[in-house]
């Protein structure tokens, strides 16, 4: 696994992960979205840029760290796809956060072309993937996994082999629904608290304190001097995460009371017009909903 192929390097985490594989002397080929200012550093490198993702075929492995579901089936079954020009022995790596189904159709189908599909979406923040430390859960045989570590451990600092194709997607949704989870009950306590007349800066010391605590709960304790950074994830793309965590809970036919709930937190922080902002302003939706002032901005 020496050259890579790259589509979504011009994403806040695909540039730092490309950057770390050139970095790590590794051959990289990418291909350029609408962005192509984000890819210039990475061409000044060495990263040669293809013209399609059919070409990108040619690569021992190619990575695909996009928005989702379906711009992951588009990168391989599009027009010039990579499906369009397929090469037995070429592992695909979605990096993405996708839906489990689409991603075992896919892997089928790339099976039956000689091919493997395997997925290995990411945690933790664009800093950690321009440092070259994400986390990452990796569905794929022992066999492929062995061939694919070195090539993750370039951007990677923790690395979790999770079972067969499939599962990593399942994890990793199991894994955004507790993280969203907290932050829409931080906010939602924030409101409650503004709303029934005391200090939230309060809350927020007992919390610190306790068991109750956690990094996500002390990045939603920011905002409340106005300090909406601390998770840098977009509303939209939480809400993206979220309903496919509910499609999966509707397709094992698991009752979700709270991931629906989770969700549709998201969804109205999104239709308040607050969707391309990241997670921490659900205080501000919060806010709007309740008509209270729970922080600087809000």
């Amino acid at each position: 696994m020496k050259h890579i192929g790259f589509i979504g390097a011009s994403g806040l985490m695909g540039h730092g992960m490309a950057k770390n594989l050139l970095a790590k002397g590794f051959q990289v080929s990418l291909t350029a979205h609408s962005k192509r200012e984000p890819l210039q550093d990475l061409l000044a490198a060495g990263a040669k840029l293809a013209a399609h993702h059919a070409d990108l075929a040619a690569c021992d492995a190619v990575i695909i760290c996009v928005t989702g579901t379906p711009q992951v089936e588009a990168a391989l079954e599009g027009p010039q796809g990579l499906l369009s020009r397929a090469r037995a022995g070429l592992v695909i790596v979605d990096a993405s956060t996708s839906e489990p189904d689409s991603t075992r159709r896919l892997a089928a189908r790339c099976q039956a072309m000689g091919m493997t599909l395997v997925d290995a979406p990411l945690a933790r923040t664009p800093v950690e993937a321009e440092a070259g430390k994400l986390n990452t859960m990796v569905g794929a045989s022992p066999e492929v996994f062995a061939q694919l570590e070195p090539m993750l451990q370039a951007y990677c600092e923790n690395i979790f082999h999770v079972g067969e194709t499939g599962s990593a997607h399942v994890i990793k949704l199991l894994n955004n629904f507790l993280a969203q989870a907290i932050a829409t009950s931080a906010a939602e306590a924030f409101a409650v608290g503004a709303k029934a007349g005391v200090d939230v800066a309060q809350l927020v010391r007992v919390v610190s304190a306790g068991g109750v605590n956690s990094g996500i709960f002390q990045a939603m304790a920011k905002t409340l001097n106005g300090d909406y950074s601390g998770l840098k994830f977009e509303l939209n793309n939480a809400s993206k995460d979220l309903r496919y965590y509910v499609h999966l809970t509707e397709s094992v036919k698991a009752p979700s009371m709270v991931g629906t709930s989770v969700h549709q937190s998201l969804v109205t922080a999104c239709a308040l017009g607050f969707g391309p902002e990241l997670v921490p302003s659900l205080v501000k939706a919060q806010a709007q909903i309740n008509q209270v002032k729970i922080s600087e901005g809000s």
